[in-house]
């Protein structure tokens, strides 16, 4: 995932039908990375008024942070012919995604180590929200003093 977002059940059911169609399982094997939906969604009934407390629950759903991995292939396979199954199913995802093997990862985080190495500004996200330059703590969130601007 290259956005965050909500999985709900009828995007599991996409993926896991997708991936099984094309899936020869004598020689891959399919992970799923992530929890089966449990965060619960209420919503109130249509044309009601306002009030009256909190809706009942209508559906649960998985969030999903940016960089997430979402299901992993393995087994006596190369990439090149897994590559198009998932490209498929990445583009059916209620958020961005995009399909990567272990080597492209480890070049993203060599380039992303690489970046903050070579920055010659000392005034880097971390820094600013650190010391709490130009009261910056008054209005940034609690996810961006944790994660400094990473994951969004």
């Amino acid at each position: 995932a290259t956005g965050g977002g909500r999985m709900r059940y009828g995007h599991f059911e996409m993926v896991r039908l997708g991936i099984g169609r094309k899936l020869d399982v004598n020689r891959m094997f399919a992970l799923w990375r992530i929890d089966a939906p449990w965060q619960p969604v209420t919503k109130k009934g249509q044309g009601q008024r306002m009030g009256g407390g909190k809706g009942a629950i209508d559906h649960y759903v998985t969030p999903i942070k940016a960089g997430r991995v979402i299901v992993e292939i393995g087994g006596n396979c190369e990439f090149s012919e897994v590559k198009p199954m998932l490209e498929m199913v990445a583009h059916k995802l209620p958020f961005k995604a995009e399909v990567v093997s272990q080597e492209i990862m480890e070049k993203k985080a060599e380039k992303e180590l690489r970046e903050e190495r070579d920055n010659l500004n000392p005034y880097t996200f971390k820094y600013v929200v650190q010391n709490n330059m130009g009261g910056c703590q008054n209005w940034i969130s609690p996810y961006d003093r944790k994660w400094f601007g990473k994951h969004q």
